[in-house]
């Protein structure tokens, strides 16, 4: 039998397939990222009730034997909380686990937060990037919006309400003449679609936010012109810092946010040039 991905509605419960009602319905065990919002959504549909077990990052490891164990003999299907099951989860873990373990896999299409984000922003996407949750720091964001802004091609992101202005922040603070698309409460009543540049977005936010949220960034032209720093620019930077009395971490943390590049590598860079500057007795050339 086979391990079933099935997508849920994202917010309006018509959004639901006839394959997924199917599969929701035949399905003996139910693999669940919250079993509660399983079962809300199974009430909803009007299906009988069904064993389900939880199945989360914090779980996953323990969990996945067992899951594949029922799956050799019963239809088991796996749903995340809304949308397609394996996106920002551990499901392509359980995938992979499945496959090598002989288990067949199946994947209904279905509902896609950040699919849809990228065809509703109405940018160029013959080529884009799904880059999932901003990380939390402002500096890993930073580093990690400059690393998605220099390949030159639109990327979907995802946040929490309680961190986006930040995020935006971040964004601004690497390209702000970006331009971004926030997709908010997709699919349900209060949904709001916003474009602009990332202050403009800001701006534009109810305070609180409130709601699940998807964004896209295309980068600005000059962003998309820019080719990577190279190292003789990168050197001459961490030499004008080393001279305004700059430590090398501080070097490494303010380059990285200016995009250029991983942070590990302007240290290791910076901490070589400061050696070489010792080293010379005619100090920086």
């Amino acid at each position: 039998m086979p391990l079933v991905f099935v997508p849920t509605p994202l917010g309006n419960l018509r959004d639901i397939t006839l394959r997924a009602m199917d599969a929701l319905r035949d399905c003996t065990l139910l693999v669940a990222e919250d079993s509660r919002v399983a079962r809300k959504l199974l009430n909803a549909l009007a299906l009988p009730g069904k064993e389900i077990w939880s199945y989360h990052e914090h779980n996953a490891r323990g969990a996945t034997a067992g899951i594949l164990e029922r799956a050799h003999e019963e239809l088991v299907a796996v749903v995340t909380d809304a949308g397609m099951p394996g996106i920002s989860d551990p499901g392509s873990e359980l995938v992979a686990a499945a496959r090598a373990a002989g288990v067949a896999v199946e994947v209904l299409p279905g509902p896609s937060a950040a699919i849809s984000a990228a065809v509703l922003a109405g940018f160029p996407i013959r080529r884009f990037i799904f880059e999932g949750f901003a990380p939390r720091s402002s500096r890993e964001r930073r580093e990690a919006f400059a690393r998605s802004l220099q390949l030159g091609i639109p990327s979907v992101w995802y946040e929490s309400p309680q961190r986006i202005r930040a995020s935006l922040a971040d964004l601004e603070a690497v390209d702000a003449a970006a331009r971004v698309f926030l997709l908010r409460e997709y699919t349900k009543h209060y949904e709001e679609q916003l474009l602009g540049t990332p202050a403009e977005i800001v701006a534009k936010l109810a305070d609180p936010v409130r709601g699940e949220i998807a964004f896209v960034v295309a980068p600005s032209t000059g962003a998309q012109a820019a080719a990577p720093p190279s190292e003789a620019n990168l050197d001459a930077e961490i030499d004008a810092l080393l001279q305004a009395g700059q430590s090398v971490s501080a070097i490494a943390k303010l380059l990285a946010g200016r995009g250029f590049g991983e942070r590990r590598h302007i240290y290791a860079r910076a901490a070589l040039r400061k050696g070489l500057q010792r080293e010379s007795p005619l100090g920086q050339r």
